[in-house]
C-alpha cells in the first residue's frame, strides 16, 4: 500500500518573526509585506460579533522584520484578496477610522 508522505499535503506553516510594531509605527511608510496568518480574535468586536477574526501581518521596513496584530476587517480583506501577489511593497494609511493599504 502506498502512502502519501506529510510533506506532499500539509501548508508550511512558517511563523511569522519579529518585534511586535503597533500599527500606528508604520502609518505612511512603504513597507514590505511578506507573510499574514489570521486567526479568531479572543474579544469580540464594536458589534459584537464573536466570530471575529485577526490579522498577524508580517512586515519588512528597510530589511527588518516586525509583525503587526489588528483586528481591522479591511486589512484582513485586502490580504487575503492579494495573497498570490505577495510579497509587495505598500503603506498603511488611515482613512477616517479605519486602516488600509495603498
Amino acid at each position: 500500500m502506498d502512502y502519501l508522505k506529510f510533506s506532499e499535503f500539509a501548508k508550511d506553516d512558517k511563523r511569522l518573526e519579529g518585534p511586535k510594531k503597533r500599527i500606528d509605527e508604520v502609518l505612511n511608510i512603504e513597507l514590505l509585506v511578506t507573510g499574514y496568518r489570521i486567526g479568531k480574535s479572543q474579544y469580540t468586536n464594536k458589534n459584537k460579533n464573536p466570530d471575529a477574526k485577526y490579522l498577524t501581518l508580517q512586515i519588512e521596513i528597510n530589511g527588518v522584520k516586525f509583525v503587526i496584530f489588528t483586528g481591522s476587517q479591511v486589512l484582513i480583506e485586502q490580504v487575503e484578496k492579494y495573497a498570490d501577489k505577495m510579497p509587495f511593497l505598500a503603506k498603511i494609511v488611515k482613512i477616517d477610522r479605519y486602516y488600509s493599504l495603498s
